[in-house]
């Protein structure tokens, strides 16, 4: 019965010690002062000082109170730092290690908007390009992640704003298609630039490039006499589109450059085609 008591006596003050333990307190102190100054640069927009933080953060304390959140936060300090490829990855390990969290949406509406606006870069700030020319990579990466985002959480709270800005991206997408179609045209690539205005076609109904799509349809095949196919795809354009640019008063179809159907600015004449081209609305 002593033994018992002994025995019981001594894990107490083992225990107490533990509590006591200078070291244990300081770690939760180091911790916490951690997190907070991460969160305060975050609020003040430093936040390549929040990065440094949050990463010290997470691998001195990988199991610590704030290492789960600071594994989230970190994405949107490396987006609001300029660091698309470093939020994605951000992004993806968070998603992979904590697919049942309640805020892993953030992380896929985060991983969409690090690719929506990776080629928004200080001249393109400066000067109007057209971001239909732009490699449209990033684009098609920012549309499946939001497109994910809606798919898994339709209730989320940033699924209105990833349906918006999906809406842009089509019309940016489709718009970039037509680009390439124009470009085999000149090239004398009928045969391509009839395949990528069919897929416009097919791919991107309700936007703005579907007439444009018909367009070069109809004059891929003319030039490749391939007249019953021009014909159909003309009496589509005509009957959906009649009041579109390349249909005459007389409801014919008429050869339309590219440069008339878009415009052209004083930086795009000046710059010979290379700036200035007129830009899509961002939502």
């Amino acid at each position: 019965m002593h033994g018992k008591l002994l025995i019981l006596f001594l894990t107490m003050l083992i225990l107490a010690g533990c509590r006591n333990d200078p070291n244990s307190f300081d770690q939760e102190a180091t911790e916490l002062a951690l997190y907070r100054s991460a969160q305060s640069n975050l609020l003040s927009g430093n936040y390549g000082d929040a990065v440094t933080k949050l990463q010290l953060l997470e691998s001195r304390f990988p199991f610590g109170r704030y290492a789960e959140q600071a594994q989230l936060e970190i994405i949107y300090a490396y987006y609001r730092s300029s660091q698309p490829e470093a939020a994605r990855t951000a992004a993806d390990r968070f998603i992979r290690l904590h697919p049942q969290h309640p805020n892993v949406d953030y992380a896929w509406y985060l991983r969409g908007m690090a690719s929506f606006d990776e080629d928004k870069g200080i001249i393109s700030s400066l000067i109007p390009t057209d971001s239909t020319k732009r490699d449209p990579g990033a684009a098609r990466n920012s549309f499946n992640d939001f497109s994910q985002l809606i798919q898994r959480f339709p209730n989320s709270e940033y699924a209105p704003d990833a349906q918006r800005r999906m809406r842009f991206l089509k019309n940016l997408l489709a718009e970039a298609e037509i680009n390439v179609a124009e470009y085999y045209i000149r090239r004398g690539a009928y045969i391509a630039a009839a395949n990528r205005g069919r897929y416009v076609f097919e791919n991107f109904q309700g936007t703005p490039a579907v007439p444009e799509a018909l367009g070069i349809m109809v004059q891929a095949y003319r030039l490749l006499e391939l007249d019953e196919l021009a014909d159909q795809s003309q009496l589509v354009l005509t009957t959906n589109f009649p009041n579109h640019g390349s249909i005459d008063s007389d409801g014919q179809f008429r050869k339309q450059s590219s440069e008339k159907r878009k415009g052209r600015s004083w930086l795009n004449i000046l710059s010979f085609g290379l700036l200035g081209r007129s830009e899509t609305a961002a939502p």
